[in-house]
């Protein structure tokens, strides 16, 4: 099992996909109207597991039950998987999203993989606090290292109990784009692979912290590759790394790819192979291919 590129995922099939006024509100990203959309959602979504099984990836899918989860379709917000067994589960920011968790999600992992324990933060949501899993921090699981840009989907009392409880060390830094509004999570901004990081560098508004997070991704030997706002705008920053069957890949949309100039591809390809996904519709919803998916870091149960 790789360290930073799981070779299983969880998906969350969409049934009822459609604009979320309440996180619109902080989500520059998001540019879903009015309209049924559903099924074009759904298709894509079809052809993203496709395409991911087809690479040798371990696809989990679940169809969403729910029809007040308009977001559901991004599940890495609500939970994560750590090596050695742990799974934590994440207070939400607004009341929509904490109607995603599911027991069913958690009791798959338990009976297909090895689940030491379930450490769940999901009741600091009655306190109004919110830390969005993977949305809200981008981990290093090589270097220990959580990158997050500020937020009210980040609290910093809970991230210091993650780190905490996970073993990383928290790395914080503003981040905005040209008219001063803050990026609304980390992984639109950045993504961490084995052999290279994808970074809106520009975006990070102190140059101190900016220099500090291209030296601590760099000092694990990763070829830092700096990306503008609009290719950031792009979800060019929104990937994920996987093992499939014939080495590491690198999950992005394809509109994210066309973003990409092609020395930054050859820099990605140097590492791991590209794997575009068209989604333009889940796209318009705020998040791309790395919200998408749900990476299990954990160790497959031997079948008896």
């Amino acid at each position: 099992m790789q360290v930073q590129a799981p070779g299983a995922v969880v998906m969350i099939r969409p049934h009822h996909f459609r604009s979320n006024p309440e996180t619109a509100a902080d989500n520059a990203f998001q540019t879903l109207g009015a309209g049924d959309v559903a099924e074009a959602a759904r298709a894509e979504f079809d052809r993203a597991v496709a395409a991911l099984r087809g690479a040798g990836v371990t696809v989990h899918d679940f169809d969403d039950r729910g029809t007040e989860t308009p977001d559901s379709v991004f599940p890495n917000n609500w939970f994560s998987t750590h090596a050695g067994g742990h799974v934590a589960l994440y207070p939400m920011h607004v009341a929509s999203r904490r109607r995603e968790r599911r027991w069913d999600v958690i009791e798959l992992l338990k009976a297909q993989y090895r689940v030491q324990d379930v450490i769940d933060y999901s009741g600091l949501e009655q306190d109004n606090l919110a830390l969005e899993g993977t949305g809200a921090m981008v981990l290093d699981h090589i270097g220990r290292v959580a990158y997050v840009a500020r937020s009210h989907r980040a609290d910093p009392v809970l991230l210091e109990r993650f780190c905490t409880h996970f073993n990383f060390e928290p790395l914080v830094f503003d981040a905005a784009d040209k008219s001063g509004r803050p990026v609304y999570h980390t992984n639109v901004l950045m993504a961490i692979g084995t052999h290279c990081a994808l970074v809106g560098l520009p975006m990070i508004t102190d140059p101190a912290r900016r220099e500090m997070v291209r030296a601590r991704l760099a000092e694990t030997g990763r070829d830092v590759i700096s990306l503008s706002e609009a290719q950031i705008g792009a979800f060019a920053g929104n990937a994920i790394e996987l093992s499939g069957r014939e080495g590491r890949v690198m999950a992005l949309s394809a509109r994210a790819l066309k973003a990409l100039d092609p020395e930054q591809v050859a820099r990605i390809k140097a590492g791991a192979r590209l794997l575009p996904l068209e989604i333009p519709t889940i796209e318009t919803a705020g998040g791309s291919v790395r919200c998408m998916i749900a990476g299990l870091h954990l160790a497959r149960r031997t079948p008896a």
